[in-house]
């Protein structure tokens, strides 16, 4: 397996404190694809994966239910009578929108099969034992997993609790002078908290010489926060990473792209390259194109989002208040106990954090489906 790494990406890897015994390991990550040992977003969902009645609730992974709108719905289904071919095109159409839309150069655009591909790339272009993979505590798991599995040191920082849980970006910055990668997902899944852009601007202004400031903007609409596309367009050491999975609800149909200078990009595509699958692409145009879809499912998802937050607060529920399309809630026992119970009522609710260990994570559904929540959450919780 070796053999998929060139000479020059040895010599690298070497030069970046690799031992030629973890050669195997990052091939691995280059061709195993979804197989990835250390999980993606979908394996990572997958942790919260039961064996639920038709009829259930599920708010257990940081799925959209209002799913692609109705114009990416019909553009996907027109595809698949050409899923024969390639159509290289549809992707070099969504490029070309999302360049256009983020006010970037084309070449800063590199358009992926959801957002995990770059994340892991990223991690094997930047970090290694001497450089370190520097993220949030907790924070989402895919790039530190990565990072343990190849070998690269992780340094995992507290959120801050005295500013709404955002990202400690001065300890951040302070983590390591030798950094490699420092990833912030903003709004930070799985808390919903929000970091301030003004903080995220003085730590690409004060991070270490050499390392990289990767962006991870999945959530960003959701809470209708400024995008740090700006940062990129200046020619920072900046890496944003954008999915469609969220608030245009194409978890399942994969499109996603990398948002950096153009030898960034060329060091993520060193590592790994695939084919988008074409119905992806013709859904990801239409999202684009349908400008009216983000606001209007913002405020869909905040009402859904305030009502239950309001829930929590009227029987003295103690959460974190979110800003995203999920939240973390304190159930002041063993969160197991709490989702096993929840599990028996048909409603499933999400991942545990060891770091916050009775905090559980649940996810904004439909009007409905947080009113069934309500309902279990009481008898559970009584």
């Amino acid at each position: 397996m070796n053999t998929v790494l060139t000479q020059p990406q040895k010599e690298e890897l070497l030069n970046r404190g690799f031992s030629r015994r973890m050669f195997g390991r990052i091939a691995t990550v280059i061709t195993a694809g979804a197989a990835l040992p250390f999980y993606n977003e979908p394996a990572l969902a997958q942790l919260s994966k039961v064996d639920a009645p038709s009829d259930a609730v599920l708010i257990n992974a940081n799925e959209n239910p209002l799913g692609p709108c109705k114009e990416a719905r019909e553009a996907a289904y027109s595809m698949v009578a050409q899923g024969g071919r390639y159509r290289f095109g549809e992707t070099d159409k969504v490029r070309t929108l999302l360049a256009e839309q983020e006010g970037v150069k084309l070449s800063y655009v590199s358009i992926h099969p959801g957002s995990s591909g770059p994340l892991h790339q990223a991690v094997l272009a930047f970090t290694s034992p001497s450089k370190p993979f520097v993220t949030g505590d907790p924070g989402y798991e895919a790039g530190e997993r990565a990072a343990n599995y190849i070998g690269a040191k992780v340094i995992r920082v507290p959120l801050m609790k005295d500013r709404g849980y955002a990202h400690d970006v001065k300890a951040m910055a302070a983590a390591s002078p030798d950094a490699g990668l420092i990833y912030i997902c903003n709004p930070n899944n799985p808390t919903g908290t929000l970091t301030p852009q003004a903080d995220l601007e003085w730590l690409v202004a004060n991070k270490p010489k050499g390392a990289i400031v990767m962006i991870d903007e999945a959530y960003t609409h959701i809470a209708g926060a400024p995008f740090n596309t700006g940062l990129v367009a200046a020619d920072k050491d900046v890496v944003v990473l954008r999915t469609f999975s969220k608030i245009y609800g194409m978890a399942g149909l994969r499109a996603g792209a990398a948002i950096a200078r153009p030898d960034l990009l060329a060091r993520l595509s060193g590592f790994s390259s695939t084919m988008m699958p074409i119905t992806g692409m013709a859904a990801a145009s239409a999202s684009l194109e349908a400008r009216y879809v983000v606001p209007e499912r913002r405020k869909i998802i905040a009402d859904v989002r305030e009502d239950v937050l309001g829930f929590l607060d009227k029987h003295n529920f103690q959460y974190v208040p979110s800003v995203s399309n999920c939240f973390m809630v304190d159930v002041k026992r063993p969160p197991r106990e709490v989702t096993a119970a929840m599990g028996r009522e048909k409603v499933f609710i999400g991942r545990v954090w060891p770091t916050w260990p009775t905090h559980v994570r649940v996810t904004i559904g439909t009007a409905d489906e947080m009113n069934r929540f309500k309902t279990a959450f009481l008898k559970v919780m009584a």
